[in-house]
């Protein structure tokens, strides 16, 4: 029989572990082969229903009987079926790699956010940094006068950079059709003025910065300070002209969500390393994704604005030669159920629920993982959410294992021991 864990066993046997992961840091590591140099992370908020989008199931009646909601439409891939309000992408499925067994345990919007933007559940001692900070802080930006890490959406805790610290952090942008407030020089004032003042400036605080070296919080501020100025560059603030885009293409894209697509298409073409996408435009169907009651009637409104803008970011992407080198990720708080509730919508499931990942060298064509026949519970190849964000690392060509160190030297790798998807990547 084992024995029970006393104080001193639990002392023992953490430190141990500790050190385990002390010793894997200071091993070399041989860093995995990157398929992609760019992310464009889609967000869903609410919890997209996988049974009425990427992994249909037979309909129900929107009531007493569980199931679909939609009709079911084959694809270029013949083993592969989506929702009927999908037809654009289903063409392009080929493209395309559906992962149906994404679960975790928290069936609530504000721990299921915060647990699917960072992989960990969230403790009281330590605030772990979204996969976006992350992304940041292992490859950084392309350009020194841009940002690495941008979100097309609302600030938002758990899309911060936790103990990496404010120089990881994202800057975000609301208004598909303007940069961001604050990035923008007043336009009475020239170029030649505008330097003058921040050279001014810098001279003013580099003593007071420098006799403070050891103010971690100083540091960073004045790191970000520095980087918003040169953001205020007009090479930057081109990035956000999307009306300096053809209105044919304009067109394609579609309405709001589809010009956030378009933006984010900007963004990485402009050196962006990670932009986050958000589908949060509650106001289309009444609840956005979080498909309770009147919502589930109208989800059809947001699945083809989805359709339309995912399937032209794709075409748009290739006739730029960007797709091999663009890792898109579709996410989302959680799945729904087969069930309907009393007001015909559905409630929250973490279980199971679907993801979609293409482009930066994932093959397409593919769903992995079995659901069971009303997509209640995983019947093969369940994939946690720290291997959905391993497979994320591993695209980009980070060590998904890889050790980081917190402000206190507690070692933290990078994801919580999770493991990539290989079957999707090249």
């Amino acid at each position: 029989m084992e024995s029970p864990m006393t104080r001193r066993r639990f002392l023992g046997t953490s430190a141990a572990g500790a050190a385990g992961i002390l010793r894997a840091a200071s091993v070399k590591r041989e860093l995995p082969k990157a398929t992609a140099d760019t992310c464009i992370f889609i967000w869903l908020a609410g919890g997209m229903c996988h049974v009425d989008t990427f992994d249909p199931k037979p309909k129900g009646d929107g009531g007493k009987v569980p199931g679909g909601y939609f009709n079911a439409i084959r694809t270029a891939v013949p083993a592969i079926e989506v929702c009927e309000h999908l037809p654009r992408v289903a063409a392009r499925m080929d493209r395309c790699a559906i992962l149906r067994t994404l679960h975790h345990d928290f069936p609530n919007h504000s721990t299921a956010v915060d647990f699917v933007h960072t992989g960990r559940v969230a403790s009281g001692t330590i605030e772990y940094p979204s996969v976006g900070s992350m992304v940041a802080h292992e490859l950084g930006g392309f350009d020194p006068k841009a940002p690495a890490y941008v979100v097309v959406g609302y600030p938002m805790k758990p899309r911060g950079p936790g103990f990496l610290g404010g120089r990881y952090n994202y800057i975000y942008v609301t208004d598909s059709d303007a940069s961001p407030a604050g990035l923008k020089p007043p336009d009475n004032v020239s170029t030649g003025r505008y330097q003058r003042r921040l050279e001014g400036l810098r001279a003013f605080t580099r003593s007071y910065v420098e006799n403070l070296q050891q103010n971690s919080e100083v540091v960073e501020y004045e790191a970000a300070a520095h980087k918003g100025f040169e953001m205020m560059g007009e090479k930057f603030q081109r990035a956000f002209m999307i009306k300096d885009e053809p209105a044919s293409l304009r067109e394609a894209y579609g309405e709001e969500f589809g010009q956030r697509l378009l933006l984010s298409r900007r963004l990485v073409e402009h050196g962006i390393r990670f932009v986050e996408c958000s589908f949060n435009l509650h106001f289309i169907n009444g609840y956005g994704w979080d498909t309770h009651e009147f919502a589930q009637q109208r989800v059809d409104l947001i699945i083809r604005q989805l359709d339309r803008g995912l399937a032209a970011l794709m075409d748009d992407m290739e006739r730029r030669k960007m797709l091999d080198r663009t890792l898109v990720v579709i996410g989302t708080d959680f799945g729904r159920p087969p069930d309907f509730d009393g007001g015909g919508g559905r409630g929250h499931q973490s279980t199971t629920y679907s993801s979609v990942i293409l482009g930066g060298g994932v093959k397409g064509g593919m769903a992995v993982g079995v659901t069971d026949a009303l997509g209640r519970e995983i019947r093969e190849r369940p994939i946690s959410i720290p291997d959905w964000h391993a497979t994320i690392h591993r695209a980009l060509g980070i060590d998904p294992e890889k050790p980081l160190m917190t402000p206190d030297n507690r070692p933290v790798p990078i994801t919580d021991y999770g493991k990539p998807v290989e079957e999707i990547l090249s």
